[in-house]
């Protein structure tokens, strides 16, 4: 019989990415965990990359989505849509940006394609400023301001990017620096590069860069980026398609931890929102989305089974205070995978916010990245019953840690051990 693995192979893409030497078919789930086809049970501590955010097989999102599902499924936007409504008059609030407009998309690759339009439209540039090390999406605009070559399969673009300091705090030029000497060397950086450009539509940047390995800068690197930018009234776009609702801990949005001089211009979401369901969105003031001088509409976007989904995720969220979780549960882990990392030479680095946590693998004795390892330990937790994820960089490094926003302490313990006979094995 010929397996799923070969079928995958004969009909998909060679550069659609598969985890593991043997992949695994992923067939239910519940809570913080799930069961492949051979009947292995697994903690999930990657939801999905970072998209079941509250629980697998949430009661009250499954039971929303079977009832909208009874009434109607689709109707697009071209019709009125009181769950896409509602939703967005949530998220508007949520989003600290005043005199909000909500746009949803089916994934976040969709919304910052979206912000960029946006932003070029409303500025008359092409040039976007983006960090080093990101990751936007896959969407041809998107790749073109990624900094992640990994991510970033063509040079060609609609857009002239320049690349901007700051977003990798332990590598880079600026390393060795006190994070008030980082901030300001990457201020001067980028006052240097707006003195040899003309006019810019937008930074956009991850306030915790995902794909590139849960990297970030100092708190308030973005604050102190936007007061160059108000002076040449060059729009922030904060992607939060992996650091929103509360993921950090901290902070319900990313961009808070930079929030001495507001919400960005435009926000970006998508993932966590859905629960699995396929939203994503941008939020920004009536000034900015109402920038379009063309009709537009989404046939998919703000689907009421998708919105239907997102309202009973988001109070789910908000009622069981999961940030908070997260804060707690999310310290604790970090914690436990710091102490666990300071016995390893194979740890460079442990590093995170909340439910969000990094852990980067070098040849032991070195600084150099070590991807054969990260593949390794990714293989040996499947092995133990958990699955993580990897990033980082062009040499997929890091481990990439983010379990749904639900955890308890035992499982985050679990977790852990798991993790640890894992390192010790590689």
């Amino acid at each position: 019989m010929t397996s799923l693995f070969d079928r995958h192979r004969a009909v998909l893409p060679e550069w659609l990415a598969l985890y593991y030497r043997h992949p695994i078919e992923i067939t239910h789930g519940e809570g913080r965990h799930v069961w492949d086809a051979e009947g292995n049970r697994y903690l999930d501590f990657f939801g999905g990359i970072l998209t079941t955010m509250t629980a697998h097989a949430l009661p009250e999102v499954t039971k929303a989505v079977s009832d909208q599902a009874e009434r109607i499924i689709h109707s697009s936007t071209l019709y009125l849509n009181r769950p896409m409504v509602e939703l967005a008059e949530r998220i508007a609030h949520l989003s600290g940006i005043p005199d909000a407009r909500v746009f949803f998309t089916t994934s976040g690759t969709e919304a910052n394609d979206t912000a960029l339009l946006l932003a070029t439209a409303h500025r008359g540039s092409n040039q976007i400023l983006a960090m080093r090390n990101s990751y936007h999406g896959r969407s041809f605009s998107a790749v073109g301001i990624t900094g992640n070559h990994s991510w970033s399969p063509t040079s060609l673009s609609p857009l002239q990017t320049l690349y901007v300091h700051g977003g990798v705090r332990s590598r880079g030029p600026y390393a060795e620096l006190s994070d008030r000497q980082f901030i300001n060397a990457c201020v001067a950086d980028l006052e240097d590069l707006l003195g040899h450009t003309r006019e810019v539509a937008a930074l956009i940047a991850e306030p915790i860069q995902g794909v590139g390995g849960f990297t970030s800068p100092p708190d308030g690197l973005y604050a102190a980026f936007r007061e160059v930018l108000d002076r040449h009234g060059i729009l922030w776009i904060s992607d939060e398609v992996q650091t929103g609702w509360g993921r950090t801990g901290d902070h319900f949005w990313g961009w808070q931890a930079h929030a001495e001089n507001g919400p960005p211009d435009i926000l970006t979401f998508a993932k966590g929102i859905g629960n699995g369901m396929s939203i994503g969105g941008v939020v920004a003031s009536a000034r900015v989305m109402n920038c379009l001088d063309a009709n537009s509409i989404s046939t998919f976007g703000g689907s009421p089974v998708t919105m239907a989904a997102g309202l009973a995720n988001l109070s789910y969220l908000l009622e069981h205070d999961l940030q908070g979780n997260a804060r707690r549960v999310g310290g604790l882990l970090i914690e436990r995978l710091r102490a666990i990392g300071a016995q390893l030479p194979l740890v460079r680095e442990v590093r995170g916010r909340g439910l969000m946590a990094g852990i980067e693998l070098v040849k032991p004795g070195t600084d150099e990245a070590h991807p054969e390892a990260a593949a390794a330990v990714l293989e040996a937790a499947r092995e133990g019953g958990l699955l993580i994820g990897k990033g980082g960089g062009h040499n997929t490094s890091v481990l990439r840690v983010a379990p749904p926003l639900s955890l308890t302490v035992a499982e985050a313990e679990e977790g852990a051990a798991i993790l640890e006979r894992a390192l010790r094995g590689v």
